[in-house]
């Protein structure tokens, strides 16, 4: 029998969710089963635990890039002086500038402005062209009035498509077998691209398995 999770589960550990993905998760069981992720408690736990780390409790839509001169060289140490090349000051608090100079020319992002057009959205953040573009052909699978995501990006934050694109993600970079081996750092480096907030991931963790166990 699938694992549950209801919004009365969600709000033990998210009590400032936004809307969308309250609405999102009030219709989202039959996704998690359709994605295997209810199929034990452990698959639950890590899934919700990255969702919940991502998103800053539940609370964040879209990825805010707008950093401080002091802080860009901590986030991208080999781009920003001291040890990169880029000057701080000249990025700071400016969020286009700075997505599309960190995102763009990789992760399909290949057009100009596609780095602050593709930036962070969603329950895992999704980001990159090419990640839009996955969602889209791999959610058309199941669902074929899935919309063209790297043609609307926004519909990633819709509670339609929230719980959905993030399932797909988590789906199409075989979470689920290292959730299985309750393995926090595979499932971090598959969603991060590293090991980025592994401390605060491992006590998300710890929450979620109290919920759902």
């Amino acid at each position: 029998m699938p694992v549950q999770v209801t919004l009365e589960q969600i709000a033990q550990l998210a009590p400032n969710i936004r809307t969308v993905y309250r609405d999102g998760f009030a219709n989202g069981q039959s996704v998690l089963d359709l994605f295997g992720i209810s199929q034990n408690p452990l698959r639950v736990a890590h899934f919700m635990a990255q969702v919940l780390h991502e998103t800053g409790g539940l609370s964040i839509l879209i990825e805010s890039l707008n950093y401080s001169p002091e802080r860009l060289p901590k986030v991208w140490p080999k781009r920003f002086q001291p040890k990169g090349p880029l000057d701080p000051a000249q990025y700071a608090h400016n969020e286009p500038r700075l997505a599309n100079e960190v995102y763009g020319g990789r992760m399909g992002n290949n057009q100009a402005g596609d780095g602050f057009t593709f930036r962070g959205r969603g329950l895992l953040q999704l980001t990159g062209r090419d990640s839009y573009n996955q969602a889209t052909r791999i959610l058309r699978e199941s669902y074929p009035d899935a919309p063209d995501f790297a043609e609307n990006p926004d519909a990633v934050i819709s509670s339609d498509w929230c719980v959905k694109v993030a399932a797909a993600e988590w789906s199409a970079k075989k979470c689920n077998a290292m959730a299985d081996l309750d393995n926090i750092r595979s499932v971090t480096y598959a969603i991060n691209g590293g090991y980025i907030g592994l401390p605060e991931r491992t006590e998300w963790l710890r929450n979620t398995k109290v919920v759902w166990q």
